[in-house]
């Protein structure tokens, strides 16, 4: 659901307060560290994947059983790491939520703590806007 004009307006004033405030922090926060970050993952579960996929059949052709086990499971893991990457992958255009700065573990989030990040945030600005006011 796209945002209303006057929630646009607000978030792009709560985005120039921030960059005013701490710059550095509101960098971090763009997302594109984390974008990279995710893709490699991604792509490292791929290639695990594939080493998986080449263990499963070394252990079929030699017929060890423990290979193409072991094989398997690398497979699963690496399955499971690419799906989870994926979708947490942000997609192109799409700014990350303030709650997810780069390198500090932000890919563990879940949408629910974001929203109350959010609201959180929105709250402060709210205050402050009040605080001004008067």
């Amino acid at each position: 659901m796209p945002l209303s004009e006057h929630e646009q307006r607000m978030l792009e004033q709560m985005e120039r307060a921030l960059y005013a405030e701490d710059p550095k922090f509101a960098t971090a926060l763009e997302g594109s560290g984390l974008r990279r970050y995710t893709r490699r993952r991604v792509y490292q579960a791929v290639a695990g994947f594939l080493v998986g996929i080449a263990l499963l059949m070394a252990g079929m052709v030699f017929q060890q059983t423990w290979v193409s086990v072991a094989g398997f499971l690398v497979m699963l893991g690496c399955a499971v790491l690419a799906v989870t990457g994926w979708r947490k992958a942000p997609k192109p255009g799409e700014q990350q939520p303030a709650g997810s700065a780069s390198g500090g573990g932000g890919e563990r989030r879940h949408p629910r703590q974001r929203r109350s990040m959010m609201n959180r945030i929105e709250e402060r600005w709210q205050r402050r806007r009040d605080e001004q006011g008067q």
